[in-house]
């Protein structure tokens, strides 16, 4: 190409090598132009896209807090200063109303002091197992200053932890091992008057107190019980004891969550005789400015809209026309989103069901504006209905029945679904021969015989279980049994746990899971040769639970335990179903579930903006019509290169014709003078 072009203009003069630039650049004009207007205007529909999920987001923060009950029950408490009670959180839908709390006593924790060396890190050369266990100390007062723990009350809601002790432990390793049992009890070593002892902290409370009883007697320095004391008790255990509007209530901690309903408080000292007022009311205003925030959002996020949609006029009269004013797909997306405010919202059984009777209104131009006599009156009257109308709501008919909503809510369809409990759950369970007759009618020395079994519960079997007390009752005995198995290491390591339960009328003792399902099971192995006095056997056989079983408008639904879930794809997915015993008898019954206006709103543009949605197809296409526009340019090119060659080639032969008449020329020229016999004028 380059020689046809240094060839150009050689024979005629002309700067043809300009003139085929001029004449290319002519050819290729119009057609890049069509293509630089074509890409301008793709690119303005992606930015625009970008620009209206922008919009779309925002808008959708705003409903956000709507879509969850908690800002329709938020509180406000007026709390007196004081340093008897620290007020540490007030949660949404807390009990509202006046109280007084006087404090009449702060929960203590139980401490023990035992085990001295002068050396914290020497091994102590004890070996055996050390159990502690919980439960209320009772205690001979005869010397007040002085009393002295004589009986023990087990707390068999609190397992029991066993260490293991080997003769090369110090001080500080049993401290870990105790720590590491994830027990509540917290030990330390300390060193007192030159002395390093071992200190043990129980978990606050009364019946939280600490007995430990050593399988060794090369542990008895560190045991505490009824009959050997050698640790010491530094601090006995309490419980908090405050009245609450005249009610006296305990609780085993100072720091309390469960006197009034959502309103967590920690009690610092006591103050018998001084109350502290205060009460706590219901927080509307939270809510009403998260609904004006929501009617503003909607009508920013619908200017922005047209403004991207339309064709407006700017500051000098011109007409601007939006990135998407001719775009159907965003117009149609804005549209859906207009034609969902002003509908009812499905699932609502009464009430308020649109956003009209809370008295804001679709103006002509598509905002909202708000009617405030209307707004104020539905905030003060109907604020529950209100709440209902924005927030996503499930209920059962059924008073065993509890209906949550899942991660999957956003894509169940609002409504009514009838729903029948064919199948309770039930709990694995295994009940034991009737004890030895008169086995308590004196104190039963569980250590003078093997009293020792395995079970397993949901199929994982624990240690061996040794009853090594003395038991004056069929329920300390039943106390003991819950506590040592649900302190065993393996089964906390699965957090597979029992309930253990005596019947007095035949004298038998019953062990249940306490989880639901068919995997939910309990058996026993490994007993010992005297344990038959219990009635534990290893070939007794026990039930197997079940899981629950139901229909949902007809289909089979997945029982797992207690919670029945919907078919998956079904409208009711996204709900979870918790089951109690007893619903089956209920009958058929309803579940009613609505979205409220913020679940149907977010739910929307949650689809338009999904991958595989409207907008992220619309952005395909477009991306796919760019890049079309890179492959015609690209042909372009090609095709502008060969239309530069063949009017280079013309041009070129052109030149040659004239540079073979220029040669012609030349040679004529005088050839009559060359001629013979030519005479000369």
């Amino acid at each position: 190409m380059s020689n046809i072009i240094s060839s150009l203009g050689g024979g005629s003069g002309i700067d043809t090598t300009n003139l085929v630039s001029q004449l290319t650049q002519l050819e290729r004009a119009p057609k890049e132009q069509r293509l630089d207007t074509r890409q301008e205007k793709l690119e303005a529909q992606i930015s625009g896209y970008g620009a209206l999920k922008s919009a779309m987001s925002e808008f959708q923060n705003l409903m956000a807090p709507l879509g969850g009950e908690d800002i329709f029950n938020a509180r406000s408490v007026a709390f007196p200063e004081t340093n008897v009670i620290t007020p540490n959180s007030l949660a949404a839908g807390a009990q509202a109303g006046s109280y007084q709390i006087e404090v009449l006593e702060v929960a203590r924790a139980q401490s023990l002091v035992m085990g001295g060396s002068s050396d914290r890190n020497a091994p102590l050369g004890a070996t055996g197992e050390l159990n502690i266990q919980f439960g209320e100390w009772g205690y001979d007062t005869t010397d007040p200053n002085s009393p002295i723990p004589d009986s023990f009350t087990l707390n068999d809601n609190r397992p029991a932890l066993n260490i293991t002790v080997e003769a090369t432990d110090t001080l500080q390793t049993l401290a870990d091992k105790i720590n590491k049992g994830d027990s509540g009890v917290q030990a330390s070593v300390m060193k007192v008057d030159g002395q390093f002892q071992l200190m043990l902290s129980a978990p606050s409370g009364g019946g939280n107190a600490m007995q430990i009883t050593a399988s060794d007697p090369s542990l008895s320095a560190f045991e505490f019980n009824a009959t050997n004391q050698g640790a010491l008790e530094t601090q006995q255990a309490s419980d908090a004891v405050l009245k609450i509007n005249g009610l006296e209530v305990r609780r085993e901690t100072n720091t309390i969550n469960d006197v009034i309903d959502g309103f967590d408080f920690t009690l610092n000292r006591a103050s018998v005789g001084e109350t502290v007022s205060f009460s706590i009311d219901a927080d509307k205003g939270v809510a009403q400015q998260a609904i004006r925030d929501f009617v503003e959002g909607y009508n920013s996020f619908l200017q922005t809209a047209k403004n991207l949609t339309g064709v407006t006029k700017d500051e000098d009269g011109n007409t601007v026309r939006g990135e998407l004013a001719g775009d159907g797909t965003a117009k149609s997306l804005i549209n859906q989103l207009r034609n969902m405010i002003g509908s009812e919202v499905q699932g609502l059984e009464s009430g308020f069901t649109a956003l009209t009777n809370l008295g804001i209104r679709t103006e002509l131009d598509g905002t909202l504006s708000i009617n405030e006599k209307e707004f104020t009156a539905a905030m003060t009257d109907n604020f529950d209905q209100v709440g209902q109308l924005f927030a996503r709501k499930a209920s059962s008919s059924n008073n065993f029945v509890d209906v949550g909503i899942g991660a999957r809510a956003g894509g169940t369809v609002a409504g009514q679904y009838n729903v029948e409990i064919t199948q309770d759950p039930s709990k694995g369970s295994i009940q034991t021969d009737a004890v030895a007759a008169g086995l308590f009618d004196t104190p039963f020395d569980a250590g003078a015989g093997d009293n020792s079994f395995r079970i397993s519960v949901n199929g994982t079997r624990s240690d061996l279980i040794t009853l090594t007390g003395t038991y004056t009752s069929a329920e300390e005995m039943r106390a003991e049994l819950q506590s040592l198995i649900n302190g065993d290491e393996r089964l906390k390591g699965v957090n597979a746990q029992v309930d253990v339960a005596y019947d007095e009328g035949t004298g038998q003792f019953s062990f249940t899971s306490r989880d639901y399902g068919k995997t939910s099971t309990v058996s026993f192995s490994a007993a010992g040769a005297d344990i038959g006095q219990l009635g534990i056997r290893d070939d007794l056989v026990g039930s197997q639970g079940r899981d629950v079983q139901g229909t949902i408008n007809g289909a089979k639904g997945f029982g797992a335990g207690e919670v029945l879930l919907p078919e998956l794809g079904s409208p009711a997915y996204g709900l979870n179903l918790t089951v109690r015993p007893g619903a089956s008898a209920q009958g058929e019954f309803s579940v009613n579930f609505s979205q409220g206006i913020s679940g149907e709103l977010g739910g929307l543009i949650d689809r338009f903006m999904a991958q595989g949605g409207a907008i992220a197809s619309r952005e395909e296409n477009l991306g796919k019509q760019l890049d079309k526009v890179s492959v015609d340019r690209e042909d372009l090119d090609r095709r502008m290169e060969r239309y530069e060659a063949r009017i280079s080639s013309q041009f070129l032969a052109m030149e040659r014709i004239i540079s073979g008449l220029n040669g012609t020329g030349n040679a004529l020229d005088g050839i009559l003078d060359r001629l013979p016999f030519t005479a000369q004028k």
